[in-house]
């Protein structure tokens, strides 16, 4: 798995999901941010990782007892084991909250793994008890049934879809408390370092909005005086 810069996953632990999503799309990437999750714990703090994923079919009877937890190979288990500390695990569950992606027990083994947060387009079982870790977790909604009533665990670490974005082994996946997105491995170093920069700029705008100035010239920036305002912003704030 290719291996995130500190210094690029402390960048973007101090820049919203909303910011990326505009220095995504000036990049031309439109659908990166994945639809319909939502956090369980939103005061856990910005989620920053490289992904791993698990992909789901669905499930086939006669293949998924609940014996299949027994046998130490099985994807799901496998995967909740393997996730590297440091990385986000996604799995696509197709976008189907019917029966829980996983529950409060495999979640808690990830966090204490060290890994750095789970994302499914699916629903968690156990949700009231996963809300109340200090962990990152993003889900549709809560499912109490077991993950085998619909859900067969198939592949690990390959490309998968969440809420329709696709999601690469190696993305790096960042959440906060509104919703998350995936920036390509390629990108990251780029749009985390300009996320910084776009983020003073609307600290800036936003201290300037609730003096009471206009938007007209400040946001986006097209007179020469909010440049020479925001400079002296920045210098007095450290920014």
């Amino acid at each position: 798995m290719p291996s995130l810069k500190p210094d690029t996953r402390e960048k973007l632990r101090g820049v919203s999901v909303a910011t990326l999503c505009t220095a995504l799309f000036k990049r031309g990437l439109r659908n990166q941010f994945i639809q319909d999750v939502r956090p369980l714990n939103p005061g856990a703090g910005n989620m920053v990782g490289e992904a791993f994923t698990l992909r789901y079919i669905p499930a086939r009877e006669d293949l998924n007892p609940l014996s299949v937890f027994q046998d130490r190979a099985h994807p799901q288990r496998k995967a909740v084991e393997d996730c590297p500390p440091g990385a986000v695990m996604v799995i696509d569950s197709r976008k189907d909250p019917r029966a829980a992606s996983a529950g409060g027990i495999l979640v808690s083994r990830l966090m204490k793994r060290g890994v750095a947060g789970v994302v499914t387009d699916g629903g968690f079982r156990d949700s009231h008890e996963i809300a109340g870790l200090p962990f990152p977790t993003y889900h549709n909604r809560p499912s109490s049934p077991t993950n085998l009533t619909l859900h067969q665990a198939i592949d690990i670490d390959v490309p998968i879809g969440c809420g329709d974005v696709a999601v690469f082994p190696g993305d790096i996946v960042v959440g906060d408390a509104e919703g998350v997105i995936v920036i390509p491995a390629h990108l990251a170093d780029e749009v985390a370092a300009e996320a910084v920069e776009m983020t003073a700029f609307e600290d800036f705008v936003t201290e300037e909005v609730l003096k009471g100035r206009s938007i007209l010239g400040l946001y986006p920036a097209t007179e020469e005086q909010t440049k020479v305002d925001f400079a002296a912003w920045r210098k007095a704030n450290g920014r």
